[in-house]
């Protein structure tokens, strides 16, 4: 018998200090959802994992009988499934720009925190990247005072990818100058202290240095 059919409820398989996987644990907090969360070594990935994911990678998500094995597609079908409360705008060019921030975010933020990270577990450095997520968080720090979320009054899929990379920002050794971030900082207080978003913490999340 395939090991996916031996699951009943949902399941996901999350790397525990990674911010891609936080994201979908924040969304499953903020939705309520009944999942088994399956914390897992991304250097020694489960067999079941092997089996139902052709790219052999975390996070995944299983479902039944669907296997979900890209974050973004992660959290806009269970934002899909379970509509309450939604985080994702109602209207069309509200919408699109959600999602266009989260693009941005993969292109311009994702591939800057892999290199850090890669250096850091080579026990090396890479200022170039270090400086540049700082200069681009720098940058968009004033759009923070406007509103309460990311270019939102409400809270949306786009806090939920934003957060979990502001939690990890003393891990990667980025210290961002108070008074042109105020109103970050601000952000920041108001996403950790979000009730989904403690229970969306791992353990290895909780133990990541704090500023």
């Amino acid at each position: 018998m395939s090991l996916v059919t031996k699951r009943s409820t949902m399941t996901f398989f999350s790397d525990p200090t990674d911010h891609m996987s936080h994201r979908v644990r924040i969304v499953l907090a903020e939705k309520g959802v009944t999942v088994d969360v399956v914390d897992c070594d991304p250097d020694d990935i489960p067999a079941e994992v092997s089996e139902i994911n052709p790219y052999n990678n975390l996070p995944t998500l299983l479902d039944r009988d669907l296997v979900l094995y890209e974050p973004n597609i992660m959290i806009e079908y269970l934002d899909e499934r379970f509509p309450h409360p939604p985080l994702l705008p109602v209207y069309p060019v509200a919408r699109a720009n959600a999602r266009m921030f989260l693009h941005r975010i993969e292109k311009e933020w994702t591939p800057l925190i892999r290199t850090i990270e890669a250096a850091k577990h080579n026990n090396k450095r890479s200022p170039s990247a270090v400086k540049e997520l700082k200069e681009q968080l720098i940058a968009v720090a004033p759009i923070f005072e406007e509103m309460p979320y990311f270019m939102s009054e409400e809270f949306s899929l786009v806090d939920c990818t934003v957060a979990p990379i502001l939690w990890r920002l003393t891990f990667l050794g980025l210290d961002l100058p108070p008074k042109q971030t105020r109103g970050l900082q601000d952000y920041q207080y108001r996403m950790f202290n979000r009730d989904a978003f403690q229970a969306s913490l791992s353990e290895a999340e909780r133990e990541m240095p704090r500023s």
